[in-house]
């Protein structure tokens, strides 16, 4: 059996548009500044993306799903997701789980920390958990300018 691992890394500014949402793990919090993006900014999603890419040597987010191409202005970062995932079956890849630490001062992760986790791996077809951080006002992260996450996945396959 065969197994690799992939680490994956997004961050976001916060947006200066007061009309776009916040949305994490396929979450939206509203009434939380939305984050700067082409698609909607999905820091968590885009993470998972590109560690279960990297995994099966398949790129990364920004060479499958570009932010220059127009037909993924406002995506759904969950359906990036299932089409990543999608391709990493394809390639003869099984995504057995993604870790994800996502770092921001605000809005709080624990309220929604298994709707997130559910709605993560319902659209990776893997197990996904999440967990929160705060960057401690270090950084434009702590300072709550942003929000950044990492993951990593682990593949499988039969040789």
């Amino acid at each position: 059996m065969q197994l690799r691992i992939g680490h994956g890394y997004d961050v976001h500014p916060v947006s200066e548009d007061p009309e776009r949402v916040l949305v994490l793990g396929g979450v939206r919090f509203e009434g939380a500044p939305g984050l700067a993006g082409h698609s909607d900014a999905d820091a968590v999603a885009h993470a998972c993306i590109d560690a279960v890419l990297g995994a099966a040597n398949l790129g990364d987010i920004g060479g499958l799903f570009p932010d220059t191409d127009p037909a993924f202005a406002g995506a759904d970062s969950l359906g990036l997701l299932a089409e990543a995932a999608r391709r990493v079956a394809e390639a003869g890849w099984t995504v057995v789980n993604v870790d994800c630490t996502v770092v921001l001062e605000a809005p709080k992760v624990a309220p929604v920390r298994d709707e997130m986790q559910a709605r993560l791996s319902a659209a990776l077809g893997a197990p996904v958990s999440v967990k929160a951080k705060r960057g401690e006002g270090l950084g434009p992260i702590g300072r709550g300018e942003g929000v950044e996450c990492h993951a990593v996945a682990l593949v499988t396959r039969e040789p």
